[in-house]
């Protein structure tokens, strides 16, 4: 076990794990910031994000039917192969933003089969304020590269499922809004405000240290969190 007593530590890395693997050809440093924040500087052979179409489906809002979900494989697959991302490829996402965006670029790539892949804990403020590499460069060429999609479909809660966890003693709502989307005082240009009946709440920035660096909590912190809500090993925990 690591000193944070993670029980998956393996999908963290520290900035000082990525500086001794910086060079290595199989791994790829994603920066999940805006394209033109990357173009300003970045972690040295990183790869930026020209399009975010990997969080949603491009169609949408201007098709409502499509949900904002993630993209389609194909998008996926096209996006992946350009960044030089392969079903072989170490991923090592990051960002400026307390690691919400690479979190989302981690799951994502979960989602469609791809789990090799970890969030640098830190991100870009933790790495530069070591002064390690940067560099306003594009990454080496890593030639050409097959990205192959398998969507998992059990890291998603349809809607359905959801609406029948409802009132379910052995699930858990887990809500990390804000505490103004929690308590309906900001509905963010929804129709509805409010919360899922029964749903916990913890926003999400109090999983991570509120100094500059934003690293996420130790183990035990956040064990003793989320124990106090009642979202524990045993239960079905669904979050939004």
């Amino acid at each position: 076990m690591t000193e944070q007593q993670y029980a998956r530590p393996e999908l963290l890395a520290s900035t000082e794990w990525l500086a001794e693997h910086l060079d290595d050809p199989n791994v790829r440093v994603v920066d999940c910031d805006e394209f033109e924040l990357y173009l300003r500087a970045h972690i040295k052979n990183a790869v930026g994000i020209r399009v975010h179409h990997y969080i949603k489906h491009p169609d949408y809002p201007s098709n409502p039917t499509q949900y904002p979900l993630v993209a389609e494989p194909d998008v996926m697959k096209s996006l992946m192969e350009e960044m030089g991302i392969g079903d072989d490829t170490l991923v090592v996402a990051y960002d400026n933003s307390g690691s919400l965006y690479s979190t989302r670029f981690w799951w994502v790539l979960n989602y469609y089969g791809h789990t090799n892949v970890k969030v640098l804990n830190g991100g870009w403020k933790k790495w530069f304020d070591e002064g390690r590499p940067t560099s306003i460069d594009r990454p080496p060429d890593v030639g050409s590269v097959t990205f192959t999609p398998k969507a998992d479909d059990s890291l998603v809660c349809t809607l359905d499922y959801g609406v029948s966890q409802v009132g379910n003693d052995d699930t858990v709502f887990l809500d990390v809004r804000s505490d103004d989307e929690w308590d309906g005082s900001n509905s963010r240009g929804n129709a509805r405000a409010g919360r899922i009946p029964g749903a916990v709440h913890l926003e999400w920035l109090n999983l991570i240290t509120e100094d500059r660096h934003r690293l996420f909590k130790p183990a035990s912190e956040l064990n003793e969190m989320l124990t106090a809500l009642g979202v524990t090993p045993d239960k079905n925990v669904i979050t939004y």
